[in-house]
């Protein structure tokens, strides 16, 4: 049995996947090594199948139509064979130490009841442009070095939400909840880490630095001027993300800590979509922010109630022309959260 089954989505990525690749085989046989093909047109397909093989037990390759980021972690969920289950985007990488520290703890706790749900650890920005890496860690409200519920998670900071390039997650458990990503839409990662959450009872943190997140690309989703061109599929997560938490609002709720903690995780997505809706200042794209909020509301007002009280507070979706100008402002606050390019 494998420990871990990585996903690695590949779209046009012969650039800069080996070094991807690489970074996942000391894991050896205790490891499977999805690449997903995503109707690449570039030299991916043979890069991919010269590890499969020189790595027959390890590599395993799907080539299929383009669909997008999220339609290639469903290809490579569904073929998922390990105990835990992992994203890795093909121009990222892991850090080896931290790799083999996480992988050990998985082969401890495999077998164990009740199941280790979660692995999360640190992972950090590394903008090769300007030479800088930032970690993200969670160490002001997770415990650490122990398995943990949601009751011992203490309250996150504003910014402090546990991203896609933290997360091992236990495949049953996936599978379990039936995730399924969109398909040709950015931003789904915020789905991934989202939807399961509920299913959750086990975590571990371990507070290493675990996955580098390379950005600076021209083309990168998180780059401002991408995001904006791209904002139809920022709302279209933001939406899907607050009907799952209002389809299943009496179970997330009846767990405070982890209502809250998904409440938390609403606002901030919410908050991005709104700020670069404003950053725009289109008049179209200003009545796409307004019909978020009109979709929010009729769609569940107790939601909606909670998120512009929250939102209100750090100063967005203020009316009129003075309330953009203030949430520009605060768009630099966020900018140093978000790593907005």
């Amino acid at each position: 049995m494998k420990i871990i089954s990585f996903a690695v989505p590949c779209y046009n990525s012969q650039d800069y996947m080996k070094r991807c690749i690489e970074s996942l085989l000391p894991g050896g046989e205790d490891v499977e090594i999805i690449i997903v093909d995503d109707g690449s047109s570039d030299g991916t397909y043979d890069i991919a199948e010269a590890y499969r093989e020189k790595y027959p037990g390890i590599v395993r390759v799907i080539h299929k139509p383009n669909g997008g980021h999220g339609s290639a972690v469903n290809a490579g969920l569904k073929a998922a064979k390990g105990l835990y289950f992992k994203v890795v985007d093909s121009d990222d990488r892991l850090e080896e130490a931290a790799y083999l520290k996480i992988l050990g703890l998985l082969k401890k706790y495999a077998g164990r009841k009740p199941a280790l749900d979660l692995m999360i650890s640190n992972f950090f920005y590394d903008n090769k442009d300007e030479n800088k890496k930032t970690t993200m860690r969670y160490r002001t409200f997770l415990p650490k070095n122990r398995i943990f519920s949601w009751k011992d998670m203490r309250r996150p900071v504003k910014g402090s939400y546990i991203l896609m390039h933290s997360v091992v997650f236990r495949t049953a458990l996936l599978k379990k909840c039936g995730l399924k990503l969109p398909e040709n839409t950015f931003y789904v990662d915020n789905l991934f880490v989202f939807k399961p959450l509920p299913y959750v009872r086990t975590m571990y943190y371990l507070d290493m630095d675990f996955y580098d997140y390379i950005i600076g690309r021209a083309d990168q989703s998180v780059r401002e001027d991408v995001m904006i061109s791209r904002i139809d599929q920022q709302i279209r997560v933001n939406k899907e993300m607050y009907r799952y938490y209002s389809e299943n609002f009496e179970r997330i709720t009846k767990n405070k800590r982890m209502g809250r903690y998904m409440l938390n995780y609403l606002e901030i997505i919410t908050a991005v979509s709104s700020i670069m809706l404003i950053r725009s200042g289109t008049p179209e794209h200003i009545a796409k922010k307004d019909e978020l909020w009109t979709y929010m509301k009729e769609r569940d007002i107790r939601i909606y109630r909670k998120l512009r009280i929250a939102i209100l507070g750090i100063g967005l979706n203020l009316p009129g022309k003075w309330g953009r100008k203030i949430a520009s402002g605060v768009y630099g606050i966020f900018r140093s959260i978000w790593k907005f390019n």
